[in-house]
């Protein structure tokens, strides 16, 4: 399955362009919506961790890349779906965790992580070594980047040969926006200048043969870019072709590549797809699908609120209201504004932050608390339109299933922008 994804410059080149959804998420829904999805299609499914989310430490999911894969294995197996459609990324992998030690003590942390995520059977890597560590600029010079980020690929190359895997697909470059969406109202994006991108690619070159990996660097299927594309608290972006088109001509210049295009959330359907032909084929969704989550709960919440008595009047939300007020750590310092502002921001942002709160006790309760109480209820269809009209009746079967269609619905408009022409 993984020649979908280096097949996706040739196929441009010859004008017939597709794209694939990067599922970046490790929510248990998002991920069971995914593998359901492919168990359907009998194609690819291309899911992805980070590296703050899943590391040799555990990351914020408690997960290494083992763990991860195995938790992904097990839904696929729940839901039908073969292994051999799956196929798992690392992304942004570098010494972002531990950017605050000396670089040396970092890049040793960095170095690992990639050798658990390629031992694991991550074969899509993206390596991101840009973030300055302590003592460094915040941003560091391309030489630098690329030196380290070879670096991280030949370990990557002996923990792949060691193994008996097959060898690694990668990623590499990093113009992108703040992770899970900018923090901040946005008016305009602009796109990567064509001369930097350049400039990225031909030094990554360069520091792949100094590191004798001249060979390795033809595995390098995409450079991240950006295309002008972002979402920020309450707004989005929308892609603008004439805006990104001198980007997108530098692949004229580099046959055997393409773009990554990060932040695609929110994107319409006719955006997604003009991404895909204009050289950006690799759509990277994560906080878009989570959202689509909390929709259908807080739809839910209102069911309930009419239909279950002694239920409360929206139980959940204000479960994670008081979640998110005593630990404020995820949202904190993202959120800007009145008392009102900050309250609306907490549940209802684009940037989803409300995504880190899902896996806590409190929140795994309340949310069993609701699915408990609908368990067995019948919704009347008039009801069910009037809080998640999105949602068709002959679809559900259990409750449950709403939040599984809910993301699905989002997954079904990048598959359809991804199918190409």
């Amino acid at each position: 399955m993984r020649n979908v994804l280096t097949g996706l410059a040739a196929a441009r080149r010859e004008g017939r362009p597709y794209g694939i959804a990067s599922v970046c998420s490790a929510h248990p829904v998002v991920l069971r919506a995914a593998l359901r999805r492919a168990a359907k299609s009998g194609g690819p499914v291309l899911i992805e961790a980070t590296c703050n989310q899943v590391n040799q430490f555990g990351g914020y999911t408690g997960m290494t890349p083992a763990d991860f894969v195995a938790f992904v294995e097990k839904i696929a197996s729940e839901e039908g779906a073969r292994r051999e459609q799956i196929i798992f990324g690392g992304d942004h992998l570098g010494p972002n965790p531990w950017r605050k030690e000396p670089a040396e003590i970092a890049l040793k942390k960095a170095a690992d992580m990639v050798e658990a995520y390629v031992a694991a059977g991550f074969g899509k890597i993206h390596l991101d070594a840009s973030m300055g560590c302590a003592g460094e600029p915040v941003a560091l010079d391309d030489h630098t980047v690329a030196t380290r980020a070879a670096a991280l690929c030949a370990v990557a190359e002996r923990t792949a040969a060691a193994a008996g895997l097959s060898a690694p697909v990668y990623i590499l470059g990093t113009e992108v926006p703040i992770p899970g969406g900018a923090d901040h109202a946005l008016d305009v994006v602009e796109p990567t200048a064509p001369e930097a991108a350049r400039e990225t690619i031909a030094v990554h070159r360069d520091a792949f043969a100094k590191a004798g990996l001249a060979d390795v660097f033809a595995r390098v299927i995409a450079f991240v870019v950006q295309p002008g594309v972002e979402f920020g608290s309450d707004n989005v972006i929308a892609y603008d072709p004439p805006r990104a088109a001198a980007l997108s001509d530098l692949l004229a210049e580099e046959p055997g590549l393409v773009f990554e295009a990060h932040s695609t959330d929110y994107q319409t359907e006719e955006a997604l797809a003009a991404l895909v032909g204009d050289g950006y084929p690799i759509l990277k969704v994560g906080p878009g699908l989570t959202f689509a989550y909390r929709e259908a709960l807080y739809g839910l919440d209102l069911v309930a609120t009419e239909l279950v008595p002694g239920y409360g009047e929206r139980s959940l939300a204000k479960a994670m209201e008081a979640l998110m007020l005593a630990k404020p750590g995820y949202w904190s310092g993202y959120y800007h504004g009145d008392e009102t502002d900050l309250r609306v921001q907490r549940h209802f942002s684009y940037s989803d932050r409300i995504r880190y709160y899902w896996t806590q006790s409190e929140a795994e309760t309340a949310v069993q608390r609701l699915l408990t109480a609908l368990d067995g209820v019948r919704i009347p269809e008039t009801v069910l339109h009037q809080y998640l009209p999105n949602i068709v009746p002959a679809e559900i079967e259990a409750v449950e299933d709403v939040l599984v269609t809910a993301v699905d619905q989002v997954l079904a408009v990048y598959d359809s922008a991804a199918a190409g022409r």
